[in-house]
């Protein structure tokens, strides 16, 4: 029965990532469709997997015999995606501890770490309370004004709490690599994590110097993972940038969200928590 539980989630979470198209529609909408796309097959397989442990290796369901081959393979696949979470979250804390050694600077009553490369480059590294990180060549090559836009958006994915929660997203993206669409999806939430933080910082600071700042910077290199990094000047394939700037050019409006009846397919990934009182 484990094994029919368990091929059952993995055609439905394949079948899902089938399905994937570009979501369309305002940034908020397509960040919630693909938000949503993103987290549904994994939530899935992991509440299958869940379900099994709490079955157990021996019994029976609806007349059925479990084993503990599916019961292993499980135990096997959940100490796997544990042993990739605790890699991913060791990365970040190396990544912390070496920006730990970086001086500290006051910009406007903000702290940030100062990076002594000329490259143009500033981000928050870490997890629920990131560190801004900026380069000596952003603050020696940006005017003031320029300099406190970059800024701006920076305070944007404090505000959002990117680096928290990109972590478990990117975890989530390792152990599901092997799922159609998995990076496509992966870099859709990317570009619509900075247009959030643009649309953020676009009611603070002038629209025009966001997007003149983003022309400056956006070809600078990604120096640690996206997992836990949020970089404005992230390096940027022509038509995303495109798009961030015609984001960030156009009229502002306040965009309309989905229904919230959307988000209740997440419940779905709920379904094989509700065989285990049917196990004996």
């Amino acid at each position: 029965m484990h094994l029919i539980m368990i091929l059952t989630a993995l055609s439905l979470a394949w079948l899902l990532r089938c399905r994937y198209s570009k979501a369309t529609g305002n940034w908020i909408q397509r960040w919630q469709k693909t938000l949503l796309l993103f987290l549904l097959p994994p939530l899935l397989l992991l509440m299958t997997a869940l379900a099994v442990l709490l079955m157990g290796p021996q019994g029976q369901m609806i007349g059925l015999h479990t084993d503990g081959f599916s019961y292993s393979l499980v135990l096997v696949s959940v100490g796997l995606a544990v042993g990739f979470g605790v890699h991913l979250a060791a990365q970040g804390w190396q990544s912390i501890h070496k920006i730990r050694t970086y001086p500290q600077v006051d910009l406007d009553g903000q702290s940030a770490r100062l990076l002594d490369h000329l490259t143009l480059f500033s981000a928050q590294i870490g997890f629920w309370q990131p560190e801004l990180v900026v380069s000596q060549g952003l603050l020696q090559t940006l005017k003031p004004e320029h300099l406190q836009a970059v800024l701006t958006h920076e305070q944007a994915h404090y505000y959002y709490r990117d680096t928290f929660w990109f972590f478990w997203l990117g975890w989530l993206r390792q152990i599901t690599l092997w799922l159609p669409n998995t990076e496509a999806l992966w870099q859709e939430l990317l570009l619509l994590r900075e247009l959030r933080a643009d649309h953020w910082a676009r009611q603070r600071v002038d629209s025009l110097l966001l997007a003149e700042s983003l022309l400056m910077v956006v070809s600078a290199p990604m120096m640690v993972s996206e997992n836990f990094c949020a970089a404005f000047s992230r390096a940027t394939p022509h038509n995303r940038l495109q798009e961030r700037i015609e984001a960030l050019l156009g009229e502002s409006e306040s965009p309309t969200p989905s229904p919230s009846w959307t988000w209740s397919w997440v419940f779905l990934s709920l379904l094989p928590l509700m065989a285990v009182p049917f196990h004996s």
